[in-house]
């Protein structure tokens, strides 16, 4: 019996590493995907904003074109 039970707790020490491993691998790579993810939102806000400067400046451009005539 002593056998059997110190194979038992031998095998759920491994089972719980394992389990610690996946859960650390899987924190890092949510992680990763998290800064992933936060990079291409940053990249989009960047691409609209200039795209927003680009139609104001066209505005302010032609606005100003009407002033002259």
């Amino acid at each position: 019996m002593m056998k059997i039970a110190e194979k038992m707790n031998m095998t759920i020490t491994e089972m719980k590493e394992m389990i610690l491993k996946t859960s650390i691998n899987n924190k890092m790579m949510n992680t990763t995907n998290i800064f992933g993810i936060s990079e291409d939102l940053q990249y989009l806000i960047q691409s609209n904003m200039e795209d927003w400067v680009y139609q104001v400046q066209r505005m302010l451009a032609d606005e100003l074109d009407n002033y002259k005539e």
